[in-house]
């Protein structure tokens, strides 16, 4: 069983863990999400990103963060600085397949240009990626992206920022912006299919009257964990006006997969049926994915449906937050966003532990979120601005890494969650 070196972290006490957790980090800190653990394949390191501040919006060209630390040492790092991030995942950092391969973003101030970077955070040699990225698969060898200058205009958080002029709209199902794989070793990046490949081709058809009405964008993109296949959700709403560039828009989703060279374009979950759910993530087995879905009767439910759309079925009730698989075990963490009925609606979130086996549920422990009251209002609950605790397990399965509050400013916690899983 995997094994990690923390009992020099100051321990997390509040609100009664059932299970030991210690603060990792602390002071605008998070990690990336609930699809790439942060703890690196050696279980020596974390890394993590640091925000600026964590009173404004990001502008074009302001500095974050790649944060390096070391469990073993427990010393505490800067290994990059970076203009290639947003508030909800940062800079995109995330491992390779070894302790010196690390991954970020960054942009070009002198042309706006959005890149990857590949960094040694042992001996801090770097090179420059031709593509951007937002999930590397599991052996380090291929970056997937979408158009991260673009994303902010499906959905602030995800992307980085640069100037509105160099990130133009994409008008209906454009052919000119789609799916981005890089070579991490030699760098080259080309689109393996467009935004118009997947309109024209999804199984089953997600074809609209006048597509030209509304703008298309990819949000999210992920490797399934043998990098044989991935899925994106294809977003498209009507244009944003300009006298009211931050509106909220209905948007329309549809999960899409695809084998690793575009091929087989499959929609997995229809518009429809996606109404009203939300985080996607594979299962280990890489054919199917769980997802927040509504049942019939309205509640939130977890759902796991095949990679095509077939053989859905609902894994657990009530579902909530950002669920994920364990990779070895039949177990789901996840959390619940503030607003949500699980979360009891005084800012804090429940870190979730889902037995798939016997059908039952523990709080293994619950992490404040709300820095102010005012984080429990709709558009608090809507901005990019709002902390989630993105609980993500480690690659052994027995840790759960997730975001928090310490002193009022973004902090990462770490959960041993070995006594709880029956192993």
């Amino acid at each position: 069983m995997e094994t990690l070196s923390l009992s020099e972290y100051p321990s997390y006490d509040k609100y009664s863990p059932l299970v030991p957790v210690v603060r990792i980090a602390s002071d605008r800190i998070i990690h990336r999400f609930i699809d790439s653990c942060p703890i690196s394949p050696s279980g020596r390191y974390v890394a993590l990103f640091r925000l600026p501040n964590e009173e404004t919006e990001p502008e074009p060209g302001v500095t974050g963060e790649v944060v390096l630390v070391d469990l073993v040492s427990h010393a505490e790092r800067v290994v990059a600085t970076t203009r290639g991030w947003e508030l909800q995942v940062g800079a995109n950092v995330q491992w390779g397949a070894t302790d010196e391969e690390l991954f970020y973003n960054d942009v070009d101030t002198e042309t706006w240009d959005a890149f990857g970077v590949r960094t040694n955070p042992v001996t801090g040699t770097s090179n420059r990626l031709e593509g951007t990225v937002f999930h590397v698969s599991a052996g380090g060898a291929w970056a997937l992206s979408h158009n991260l200058r673009a994303s902010r205009r499906a959905q602030r958080g995800y992307g980085v920022v640069v100037p509105d002029t160099h990130a133009p709209p994409n008008r209906g199902p454009v052919a000119t912006d789609g799916v981005y794989v890089t070579n991490t070793e030699t760098g080259s990046c080309g689109m393996v299919v467009s935004i118009r490949d997947i309109y024209e081709h999804a199984v089953p058809s997600i074809k609209v009257e006048d597509p030209d009405a509304f703008e298309y964008y990819l949000f999210t993109l992920k490797w399934n964990p043998a990098g044989t296949r991935l899925f994106t959700i294809l977003q498209w709403a009507p244009p944003t006006r300009s006298d009211a560039p931050d509106q909220v828009r209905t948007r329309a989703k549809a999960i899409i997969s695809m084998n690793a060279d575009g091929s087989d374009i499959r929609t997995v979950v229809t518009p429809e049926e996606y109404a009203g759910g939300h985080h996607p993530m594979w299962t280990p087995d890489g054919d199917h994915i769980t997802v927040n879905l509504r049942a019939p009767d309205g509640s939130l439910v977890v759902d796991r449906v095949r990679y095509d759309g077939s053989d859905r079925t609902t894994l657990f009730n009530p579902g909530s937050g950002h669920p994920s698989s364990n990779p070895r075990y039949p177990y789901i963490i996840s959390d619940a966003y503030p607003r949500e009925p699980l979360a009891g609606g005084d800012g804090t979130s429940p870190i979730r532990l889902l037995d798939l086996k016997r059908q039952r549920e523990l709080t293994v422990a619950r992490v404040d979120l709300c820095r102010t009251e005012s984080d429990l209002e709709p558009d608090a609950f809507r901005s990019a601005f709002r902390l989630d605790a993105h609980p993500v397990w480690s690659r052994g399965g027995r840790y759960v890494v997730f975001n928090g509050l310490h002193e009022n400013s973004r902090a990462v916690y770490l959960a041993d969650l070995a006594t709880m899983l029956e192993l």
